[in-house]
């Protein structure tokens, strides 16, 4: 504790009566400190006078107060490298004592049961402004921006000062200025995703995009704004604006206490934003979400909302109202994902440790995305600790993971670095009749690293790469590999306040390597691969708080290789087969506005134009148009050369949306876009499997177009802690591709004879209730949905169920989920998961008859039967460590269960010729409860 003289009383009250005089009537304004003196301090029951001489002599700040109210002051605490602001928060904690900071002087001033008041009344600056100084406040080196010089953007840490922002004058002029700059977190320096920033008058606000980027139009002169969001404590920053400006804030985290609270982040937001059909996740909801074998699933809990659902238990491919699952556009820091799956489909590509947030676009999708007709998925890593050295790792009874982040160059540079790997071999081996799994083998791994460079206030630069490799074999003669492989370089540059840009380039990778080697003479191999380059180059332009206009381009560049057949070894008799590379080239280009026609109504519209060219060298067939497309119709081949366009697709594709906000905590919101695919997924399974085959758009195959028309009431409770809504839709689709009877799929030459352009619709009712405050928290699903297909064109050859419609393999028309979570203390919450949807179609054989001398069925129409009724609960408990500050590392410890109720939910039906004898049976994947228990860390 340092020891040193109580500053002499009669003399600072004096000088405290002076300088308070003096700010009454000479126009200084007490403000905080800017951040630049950092200390650490160890107090253990001292003096108001002992912090007074402390300070003094590490600072150079005076510290005035009474002392004839601090004689029963006892101060303790124990801070490291902190800011004086936070130090005399910490210090005066739970005390009658108010501060404030005068920066210019280097004064603390501290009151008994008195607030010091920071700012000046309204009434007394618009007097006072013509004639003086607003403030004799120290302010930042700052250029006019409107005179074309840069600005260094000041960064704003403190509630009790005012900054003053551009080249200061004598008189405030009239009229707005635009004040932008970024949101990040204090201890880390990552940006803030999603956090809302409001000028409190005029009540106008933003919300920060994927960088923590905001952009807002203030009258000169002073403004307060404020800053919420989800999991960071409300801030507010007092500003005068003489002129356009960049103003950094940093937050810091917002520890929940287990009373009910009203979390003002993302307040309302369901409400105000004019998109619909959007979800959004953080990580810290995903977490509590319990999922089979303990991990972290990014894609499980994407599952749990309404209009979202699985083709089966072990499945992470997912459908989205009414569409496949190829339908869904996947992004990983906008690299394409082809498939998200690991270990059959049981884990999520996605390593939760270096995730930050999850967007699910199901409409009003944004037009600066495209090439799918159902949904984004837009998952967002975060940059890494631009601070210091942080990391975390996880144990459990299958995998293992790890991330660890820091900086590469203090406040400038930071990097990312994680990884997963897998050890279940022991669990195969326990498996009942373990025999048949004696030669078993199942693993993966992936990784992932992010470098994130800011080189000045205009220019960042972010890299990303992502790397998964699967390896399995369960029983069998075959042994299945795939990998996915990304790389990504991103270039935000910010030209003014109003403008900023984002240029993006990549390298997107997906193969599979199948082989078997049991028997010598039949040993083969099979490889396929899809490869991609990417381009695109997107504009921000603010005009003002009711415009904003979006705009770019982009270009996509597709390299194909639908399969080739190998012998391996030597001794193998097998004829190896090569299938023709496919090319083609996808570009597009867009414009979308967001247009603010009053405080209640606003309006979000946009054109994309989407070009595509088939490309050579390539070998193609024509047949007779308005014929079956077969050999016996086939007219010519032709050869086509490197580079030459086969065919070309092109059209418009429109996005608008509205919303109408009756007061804050209600509105009506209404949307109608359209879509275009050129590139289709080929499987003989509903769900995504590691055999899947990719297929670009031809001459005798084209693209799915969609539409989609939706509407939703948006409405919420209790000081906006109670989020709900109602949403309707339905979809069109067009040249979908569905298969004839007995279709082959692999290594087909000639895959248009074998699909169908199918027609379809989709439509439903999603409601959900969700809560995010207080000690029990999360939502309630509730979707109705029906998938239909109708296959009545003439040139395919075939026609299903007598050209009706009938429903897809997807179309599950109840589905409910509840995801609750309980805390019960800081350290103790549990999690429930509970889930029910009907059984997905299936054709089953309702008959048997003899034909040529033997048996044959005879099958019901095309997805007449359902599969049994699914029903599934969750339950898990999450135990953290001690929350002491000043540690080390933190531990936690995630344990429990999945299909708490052991129910035997059937993933498919097939049928076994016993004797003579036909009998029926159910495939469950997991027909017993499944515990688990992880152990995580995090330093």
């Amino acid at each position: 504790m340092p020891i040193v003289k109580r500053t002499k009383g009669i003399a600072e009250v004096v000088q405290y009566l002076l300088l308070t005089l003096m700010l009454a009537i000479g126009g200084t304004t007490v403000v905080g400190q800017t951040g630049s003196d950092r200390m650490s301090a160890s107090f253990s029951k001292s003096s108001l006078g002992d912090l007074a001489s402390f300070l003094k002599k590490n600072t150079g700040y005076t510290i005035f107060y009474d002392p004839r109210h601090s004689d029963s002051l006892a101060i303790t605490l124990d801070v490291k490298d902190v800011a004086l602001d936070s130090l005399l928060k910490v210090a005066l904690k739970n005390t009658d004592y108010f501060y404030g900071l005068d920066q210019d002087n280097r004064y603390v001033f501290i009151s008994y049961k008195r607030p010091i008041v920071t700012s000046l009344p309204p009434a007394f600056t618009d007097q006072r402004q013509a004639s003086a100084p607003l403030l004799r406040t120290r302010r930042a080196e700052a250029v006019d921006l409107m005179g074309g010089a840069a600005m260094p953007a000041i960064k704003a840490t403190l509630e009790n000062k005012v900054y003053e922002i551009g080249a200061k004058t004598g008189e405030v002029p009239p009229g707005n200025v635009v004040l932008a700059g970024y949101v990040r977190y204090l201890a880390t320096g990552e940006p803030v995703i999603g956090a809302s920033v409001v000028s409190e008058s005029p009540r106008v606000g933003v919300v920060t995009n994927q960088y923590g980027y905001y952009s807002l139009s203030l009258p000169r002169g002073r403004n307060v704004i404020s800053v919420s969001g989800i999991g960071i404590r409300p801030a507010r920053r007092q500003i005068v604006l003489y002129s356009e400006g960049r103003v950094n804030i940093e937050v810091i985290d917002q520890v929940q206490a287990l009373k009910e609270v009203v979390i003002s982040s993302d307040k309302a937001v369901n409400v105000r934003n004019v998109q619909m059909g959007i979800e959004k996740l953080s990580i810290q909801t995903i977490k509590q979400v319990p999922t089979v074998f303990g991990e972290t699933d990014v894609l499980r809990v994407v599952l749990t909302l309404p209009g979202v659902k699985s083709a089966g238990e072990a499945s992470t491919g997912f459908n989205v109202r009414g569409g496949a699952a190829d339908q869904n556009l996947i992004l990983y820091n906008d690299a394409t994902i082809y498939n998200p799956s690991h270990f059959f489909g049981f884990f999520s590509a996605f390593n939760a440790e270096g995730v930050k947030d999850v967007e699910l676009y199901k409409s009003s999708i944004p037009a600066y995305y495209g090439g799918r007709l159902s949904s984004v998925l837009a998952v967002t890593s975060r940059e890494g600790n631009k601070k210091k050295f942080t990391g975390s790792a996880g144990i459990g009874l299958l995998t293992s993971r790890f991330n660890i982040e820091g900086p590469i160059w203090k406040d400038r540079t930071s990097f990312m670095f994680g990884g997963r790997t897998t050890y279940s071999n022991w669990l195969l081996k326990s498996l009942p009749g373990k025999a048949d799994y004696k030669n078993s083998d199942a693993s993966f791994s992936d990784l992932d690293i992010h470098v994130s460079h800011q080189f000045n206030e205009k220019n960042n630069l972010y890299v990303t790469g992502y790397y998964s490799n699967d390896k399995s074999n369960l029983a069998s003669d075959t042994t299945f590999r795939y990998n996915n492989q990304n790389v990504s370089v991103k270039w935000k540059h910010v030209f003014n306040n109003k403008l900023f840009s984002v240029i993006t380039g990549g390298y997107d990778g997906y193969r599979y390597n199948n082989y078997s080697n049991t028997e010598e003479e039949d040993s083969y191999r099979m490889k396929f691969d899809i490869r991609q380059l990417s381009a695109k180059a997107d504009f921000n332009y603010y005009i003002g708080n009711e415009h904003t206009i979006n705009t770019g381009l982009s270009s996509i560049h597709y390299s194909l290789n639908p399969g080739t057949f190998t012998p391996e070894g030597g001794e193998s008799l097998i004829v190896r087969r090569d299938m023709e590379d496919e090319k083609a080239l996808e570009s597009a280009v867009y414009i979308n506005e967001k247009f603010d026609v009053s405080t209640a109504f606003t309006i979000n519209a946009g054109i994309r134009y989407s070009l595509y060219q088939n490309l050579g060298p390539k070998t193609v067939s024509k047949y007779a148009p308005g014929l079956p497309v077969d050999e016996g119709n086939l007219l010519e081949i032709v050869q086509y050369k490197k580079g030459e366009t086969i065919k070309t697709y092109h059209g418009p594709e429109y996005r608008l949306s509205a919303r109408y906000a009756f007061g804050g905590d209600f509105s009506i919101k209404a949307g109608y876009n359209t879509m275009r695919q050129y590139i289709h997924m080929l499987s003989n399974t509903t769900a995504i499997a590691p055999t899947d085959i990719w297929k670009l758009s031809d001459l005798n195959i084209k693209p799915q177009h969609g539409d989609q028309v939706s509407i939703g009431l948006y409405k919420n409770f209790k000081s906006n802690t109670i989020e709900t809504s109602v949403e309707g839709y339905y979809k069109r689709m067009k040249d979908y591709l569905d298969y004839k009877s007995g279709a082959s799929l692999v290594l087909n030459e000639h895959i248009e004879r074998d699909v169908m352009e199918t027609r379809g619709k989709a439509y439903g009712l999603e409601f959900m209730i969700k809560k995010l405050a207080g000690k029990m928290n999360g939502w309630v699903s509730y979707t109705y949905s029906r998938t239909l297909l109708k296959t009545d064109n003439k040139e395919d050859g075939e026609i299903v169920n007598g050209g009706n419609y009938y429903p897809g393999s997807y179309d599950k028309p109840h589905d409910f989920t509840l995801v609750g979570n309980f805390k019960f203390s800081h350290r103790y919450s549990f999690s429930l998961n509970t889930t029910y949807s009907t059984g997905r179609p299936i054709t089953l054989p309702v008959a048997r008859y003899w034909y040529g001398g033997g048996p044959r069925l005879l099958y019901s129409d095309r997805n007449g039967y359902r599969i049994p009724d699914y029903f599934r609960v969750d339950f898990g408990i999450n135990i953290a460590g001690n929350h002491k500050v000043h540690q080390f590392a933190h531990n936690s410890f995630t344990l429990g269960v999945y299909n708490l109720t052991g129910r035997k939910n059937a993933y498919s039906t097939y049928f076994v010729t016993e004797g003579q004898r036909i009998k029926g049976y159910k495939l469950s994947i997991f027909g017993s409860p499944v515990p688990y228990i992880n152990y995580n860390i995090r330093f």
